[in-house]
């Protein structure tokens, strides 16, 4: 039997003072099936399509039957779900013929792929399929891109909170957000520029794409609500003149199950702009992407 206190490290599990969930070991699950059956409605409706013989547009959710779920085991993340799906569709011909029909989604699971998930088309009574064969082929693809999106946000959006921070995670967050919190940036330079001197300037921007929802993102950067999707900030760098700053906005924009960081800056000495990106993509943008890797191999 081991003494107290000389445990096997194996076994040992991390302490936590809010003692929930430790080093996310227990099993929990989370019902998305509500959730989920709102951001189906709120991909799938609306979706619009058009060529040289009419338009048609996915007008109402049918049906959505089924259920889906998230449960989380030794910090893995296991997704169920399996719908079956209706939805109404209507379009207008160019001699102005209205057509209406059904797509019908009968097993949406985590056993199919996407690609390979099927979708009906059928259009009821009436006179042509030239609009059917519009949906059957250029709406599919539509669909399905709608599919493969409620599934990246069901496993970003809906899951944000079920893994919780362990230490290696909080340590590595607290450096990149620290680092984030800093006026200066830590630059070499050869020969700072004197006080009372006007100095030309440029802008720059720089973009970068993150695998994680804008929500996360966001936060990393600021403790504040996320409100308008923009952070604007005065920056400087050490080898700067005194009280030269530059203005920083970053703008979050989302895409497909990823998070797009744009960097406008305006105000920097010229020169400078090369450190400047070298120093927000080294210190910053790869810092921030290591953590996000951290917390993708915890989930």
């Amino acid at each position: 039997m081991a003494k107290w206190g000389q445990g096997d490290p194996r076994w040992i599990v991390e302490e936590r003072e809010d003692g929930t969930n430790v080093n996310n070991w227990h099993w929990t699950e989370r019902d998305a099936t509500s959730w989920s059956k709102g951001k189906l409605r709120e991909l799938l409706v609306g979706i619009a399509v058009e060529n040289e013989a009419g338009c048609c547009e996915i007008s109402e959710l049918k049906q959505v039957e089924g259920e889906a779920s998230c449960s989380s085991r030794k910090g893995k993340l296991i997704f169920f779900y399996e719908w079956n799906i209706k939805l109404g569709w209507k379009g207008v011909s160019k001699s102005g013929v209205k057509h209406k029909g059904l797509i019908e989604i009968p097993n949406l699971s985590e056993e199919n792929e996407i690609d390979d998930t099927e979708v009906n088309v059928s259009k009821k009574k009436g006179d042509g399929n030239i609009l059917k064969d519009l949906m059957k082929t250029t709406g599919t693809a539509k669909v399905r891109e709608a599919l493969g999106d409620y599934l990246k946000a069901l496993k970003t959006e809906f899951t944000m909170g079920m893994i919780l921070p362990t230490k290696a995670m909080a340590t590595q967050e607290l450096t990149v957000k620290r680092k984030l919190s800093e006026t200066t940036l830590q630059i070499q330079a050869s020969s700072p520029v004197a006080l009372g001197v006007r100095i030309p300037t440029v802008a720059l921007h720089m973009t970068e794409l993150f695998d994680t929802a804008i929500e996360q993102l966001y936060r990393i950067f600021t403790v504040k609500d996320l409100t308008n999707k923009k952070i604007v900030m005065k920056w400087r760098c050490r080898n700067w003149p005194e009280e030269h700053y530059a203005i920083v906005a970053l703008n979050f924009v989302p895409t497909l199950g990823q998070t797009e960081l744009q960097l406008d800056c305006k105000g920097v000495p010229v020169c400078e702009e090369e450190n400047m990106k070298f120093c927000w993509q080294k210190q910053h943008f790869e810092e921030i992407q290591g953590l996000l890797q951290l917390i993708t191999l915890n989930g």
